[in-house]
């Protein structure tokens, strides 16, 4: 006997025969803000399903999460990214729209995010953010993702004019793809990159982006997870680029023997000895230690390529948005 899919049951748009879109919502102590979130997400896609996803508030989050008419569930490990991965792991979709709970994403842009999504069939759409309120938007925050949009953009190549947006829209098949290793904030950074390791299409709306409503605070803590999100990067640029990464220190080990053997060369040249030893033993650790490292560089970046494929042929496995209906 079949099992009646919950989704489908409950879902207007699975009857419709209408992409299936979910609003996927993390929460964090959000009781001043969930409300208004919900209600502007329900105007602006009325047959989408609603998820909270509350992470360890000590208010009534939940509670008013519920009242607003979300269907709420909770993550119990602490952290953004472990929220994500929960969310795209559970919750079964066409199409999933990821905002923050705070009430600053202009929800009645959702609809132009997924019409970009399924008319282009985009697997992700970025709403980049744009704000006349200084307080919505704080000065050293556009700073600091100028800077890192500057570095993930010479470190992959290309980058986003807004990676460390929380208003995305994702395709099913991003989704399922997506390995969602990262705990924090960081988890932004890593749906990036993701992105651009696998040469997705993906796009950017210009989204209004307003201040909190009063009683909500930011939980972003601009060194620590600007920190967090700087080992993030160079983490995955040592694992995505390892021949760049490892051949770069082969390269100054290499550059740092070259400088110490040149006095003994020219002494040996002179007099025909090798007066100093020591330098000579360094020298030689140092050319070794160079080799080594390119060559694990090479190594890994072979092992990279496999995982790479695998990935894409999961990800190509999945349909593309929009691509029934061509």
């Amino acid at each position: 006997m079949s099992v009646p899919n919950p989704q489908a049951q409950f879902n207007p748009a699975s009857r419709a025969g209408l992409p299936r879109i979910a609003v996927l919502l993390p929460c964090y102590n959000e009781e001043a803000a969930i409300a208004q979130t919900i209600a502007g997400f329900r105007a602006a896609l009325p047959d989408a399903l609603i998820y909270v996803y509350d992470n360890n508030s000590a208010d009534r989050t939940r509670d008013v999460a519920a009242e607003a008419g979300a269907i709420v569930r909770s993550e119990r490990m602490q952290g953004k990214g472990h929220v994500v991965r929960r969310m795209f792991a559970d919750i079964e979709a066409d199409i999933y729209v990821m905002a923050d709970g705070d009430a600053t994403y202009d929800a009645s842009a959702a609809p132009t995010l997924i019409r970009k999504l399924i008319d282009e069939q985009l697997d992700m759409v970025v709403g980049a953010r744009q704000s006349e309120v200084e307080e919505a938007y704080r000065r050293g925050h556009r700073i600091g993702n100028r800077l890192f949009n500057a570095l993930l953009a010479s470190l992959f190549g290309r980058s986003f004019s807004d990676i460390f947006s929380g208003y995305r829209v994702f395709s099913r098949r991003f989704a399922k793809s997506f390995p969602a290793l990262a705990r924090g904030f960081e988890t932004e950074t890593e749906i990036s990159v993701h992105a651009l390791e696998l040469a997705m299409p993906v796009g950017e709306v210009v989204t209004v982006y307003g201040a909190r409503p009063e009683g909500s605070h930011s939980k972003l803590s601009t060194y620590r997870d600007g920190w967090r999100i700087m080992k993030t990067i160079l983490n995955l640029f040592r694992i995505e680029r390892p021949v760049i990464f490892y051949g770069s220190f082969s390269l100054f080990l290499l550059a740092l023997a070259v400088v110490l053997s040149v006095p003994l060369i020219l002494t040996y040249i002179e007099t025909g000895l090798v007066p100093r030893f020591p330098t000579a033993i360094l020298v030689t650790g140092l050319t070794l230690l160079a080799a080594l490292s390119f060559f694990a560089g090479l190594i890994l970046d072979t092992v990279t390529r496999g995982r790479r494929e695998i990935r894409r042929l999961h990800y190509l496995g999945l349909p593309a948005p929009g691509a029934d209906r061509r």
